[in-house]
């Protein structure tokens, strides 16, 4: 629900702010006082298409933010909600509360925050999808499109969106199959050119047979045989110094430390006690490194042709590495990737003929789920044409028959094989045609009222919108549909933008929209009206007669009446 709503420098709207309620709220003013820029912030709100001219002349921007609380919206709608403000990064204020605002610039840049979070417009659309739907002048016009049609009559009934999350399973999967098989038909020739080439690609490298880090170590290995004759001077130079040089008088240091141990082990003192175990570890450290020098110079090779093998195997791996990777590792990566696809290509007959098997299979499957989908529609479609055709007759159109018509293509698509067609009947000769064609401005009101009231029959708490939608309606017929939108208020927030008495005072809240022309500029303004001022305004909506004491006799009458009927709704 949408709690409330402030809005600046938004046409001829300098500052306004309204706090909205449950149930049915009307809006209504004089032409040209301002009530379209109220529905124009509405759009803003719900990531409509920004628009520059819109800007308060004089004004540097335009501000509309508004306040959503997801407490009381049917778990799956408020669920969505907010699962679209927590991955845009935005948060919920206590009680479920989400701020949403939009800014225009004169410019003709905007900007849209959700949950105080930075968000691009089709963010806030995907947030209010569910929560507040708008129906004008225009969107009657979308109500004219097959595809919103075919909507209109999957809403019906649950059990529709059931099988259609199967069907596009089952049509994706069959897509998938056949774009595959006509890769493989189309280029069987490229297919088994890219498979000889990763064939010879995979035994080259496994005829290298490189190791992992290989590649490394033999730098290693090519450094040390290169400079064997300075690395034996080194270690026997280091060897002699600790073991002591063969054929000499003069003791290694290993010798000399032990003598250092010995004396200090005969002393009495504690403190040249404990320097004898810590020259103690050392001799043991010497005795280490003296062993390891010794293995070093026994498995030091001076042999020229292992050293040339390794050369040779270096050059080996370096023809890999310039093909397939920068080292060996990456070789032996690219190697598991290739050997994947190329399992992956098979363009021998039998695989062709398995995959035409497959592609057949799949294709029975869309259909049959197709045919599953097509018999709940018609269902579906059946019910909904008899519950608009009893709605209309409520609202003044006696003879008129709504039906819809469900036919089926030859090819399947993403939403099945059904096309759906509204058709209205109101004459007397009971010809369906149609709705495009055979409803008048005020009948195609109707008939969208009469669609969203059935629609909407099982939502809670989500806000249905309706600018002038009883434009071209009078008398009887403006009765029933502030009758029907006080009931589809019953559940749900109604806003309603209108210019009938009779739809006015079945409101729950009445905002009056004024116009005050100065000097120099025009300003609106919005107030919520109540008590006197409600039923002033009513008459002026009857004939222009708020002044009068018959006027406000025939509002009062007329508002202690619908009052009466709301509180039996309730």
């Amino acid at each position: 629900m949408l709690a409330d709503i402030a809005i600046e420098n938004l046409g001829v709207i300098s500052r306004a702010a309204m706090e909205l309620s449950p149930g049915l709220t009307v809006l209504t003013g004089e032409t040209g006082a301002g009530k379209t820029m109220v529905v124009t912030g509405l759009r803003l709100l719900v990531g409509g298409r920004a628009d520059a001219s819109r800007v308060r002349s004089g004004a540097a921007q335009a501000a509309v933010e508004g306040r959503f609380v997801l407490d009381g919206v049917d778990s799956e709608v408020a669920g969505a909600a907010r699962d679209v403000v927590v991955s845009a990064g935005g948060r919920l204020d206590e009680g479920g509360e989400v701020i949403v605002s939009r800014t225009v610039s004169v410019g003709g840049r905007s900007k849209a925050h959700l949950g105080g979070r930075l968000v691009p417009a089709a963010a806030l659309q995907e947030f209010s999808a569910e929560l507040l739907t708008i129906h004008g002048q225009n969107d009657q016009l979308r109500l004219l499109a097959p595809e919103e049609q075919l909507a209109a009559v999957d809403r019906c009934d649950p059990k529709i969106a059931e099988l259609l999350v199967g069907y596009r399973e089952a049509f994706g999967r069959w897509r998938r199959l056949v774009r595959d098989l006509r890769s493989r038909t189309e280029s069987r020739r490229e297919l088994a050119q890219e498979a000889d080439r990763l064939q010879f690609a995979i035994s080259e490298i496994r005829g290298v047979d490189p190791q992992p880090g290989e590649d490394v170590e033999l730098v290693s290995l090519i450094r040390r045989l290169q400079d064997v004759d300075e690395l034996r001077h080194q270690a026997s130079v280091a060897l002699g110094v600790i073991d002591g040089d063969f054929g000499s008088e003069m003791a290694g240091a290993s010798d000399l430390v032990g003598q250092a141990v010995s004396a200090l082990q005969k002393s009495g003192d504690e403190k040249l006690q404990e320097l004898a175990v810590r020259l103690g570890a050392v001799t043991a450290e010497l005795g280490e490194v003296s062993a390891e020098l010794g293995s070093f110079l026994s498995n030091l090779s001076g042999d020229p042709a292992e050293l040339e093998g390794l050369l040779l195997r270096q050059q080996e791996l370096k023809g890999l590495t310039r093909k397939y990777a920068p080292d060996v590792d990456g070789v032996l990566e690219w190697l598991r990737k290739a050997e994947v696809k190329l399992a992956g290509i098979d363009t021998s007959p039998e695989a062709v003929e398995r995959l035409q098997a497959e592609v057949k299979s799949a294709e029975a499957e869309v259909w049959r789920i197709a045919g599953e989908l097509s018999a709940a529609r018609g269902r579906a479609a059946r019910r909904l044409g008899e519950s608009v055709t009893a709605e209309l007759r409520g609202l003044a159109m006696a003879k008129a028959v709504f039906s819809v018509s469900v036919s089926q293509v030859a090819v399947p698509g993403k939403l099945g094989v059904d096309v759906v067609e509204f058709l209205l009947s109101v004459g007397a000769s009971g010809e369906a045609r149609p709705v495009a064609s055979s409803a008048s401005g005020g009948e195609l009101s109707r008939v969208m009222l009469a669609l969203e009231v059935i629609l909407s029959s099982n939502s809670r708490g989500v806000t249905l919108v309706f600018d002038e939608v009883d434009a071209g309606v009078g008398g009887r017929a403006a009765v029933e549909i502030g009758r029907r939108l006080a009931r589809l208020a019953v559940h749900n927030q109604v806003i309603v933008v209108t210019h009938l008495p009779q739809v006015a005072a079945y409101a729950d809240a009445h905002w009056h929209v004024s116009k005050d022309v100065g000097d120099l500029s025009v300003s609106s303004g919005v107030v919520e009206l109540t008590g006197g001022a409600r039923v002033a305004e009513l008459s002026r909506m009857l004939a222009g007669l708020e002044d009068t004491e018959t006027g406000r006799a025939h509002a009062q009458e007329l508002l202690d009446k619908a009052q009466a009927e709301v509180a039996d709704f309730r």
